[in-house]
């Protein structure tokens, strides 16, 4: 079924506002991936504050043109999908965690960070940043762990002692 012209200017608005808002953007590609698969990624994505949409790429493109990214846009091939958010990282860990499980299905094609198109390689290493609260835990552990070991030490030698 063929889109009003209506339709595709709105879709057009609708991107280029998240390109502008978004601290990143992911392209995807999503071939065969099923229905209820889809519903579950969104669903996902939702709770982690990610937008997600499916797109065509002639639309994709005519926003991105008005924008103005530095280097050059990564090749779109396939059915295109989009997933954007305010957080720098979310998009692309969750997209990223979709990918794992579904391989043959989910493809990242390349994305926007912090102004500048990225390659889908890339996206990968942004998206295997932990998370602040892993970051956090890590971070605690290191400060601990010569504290903890300081009271190991300790303990030993008050067993030698008595």
């Amino acid at each position: 079924m063929a889109i009003t012209r209506e339709k595709k200017g709105e879709i057009v608005d609708k991107l280029t506002t998240a390109f502008k808002g978004a601290a990143s953007v992911v392209f995807v590609n999503f071939k065969g991936l099923s229905v209820g698969n889809t519903t579950e990624m969104r669903r996902t994505l939702k709770n982690q504050g990610v937008s997600y949409t499916v797109a065509k790429k002639s639309l994709t493109k005519k926003a991105l043109e008005g924008e103005k990214f530095e280097g050059e846009a990564p090749t779109l091939p396939g059915e295109l999908s989009l997933a954007w958010g305010a957080d720098m990282v979310a998009p692309a860990r969750e997209v990223y965690g979709f990918m794992k499980k579904f391989p043959e299905n989910l493809k990242i094609l390349g994305g926007i960070f912090q102004g500048r198109y990225v390659l889908a390689g890339e996206v990968e290493e942004m998206a295997k940043i932990p998370t602040r609260e892993v970051l956090r835990g890590k971070f605690v552990n290191i400060i601990n762990s010569p504290i903890q070991r300081f009271a190991i030490a300790l303990n030993e030698i008050a067993k030698k002692k008595a």
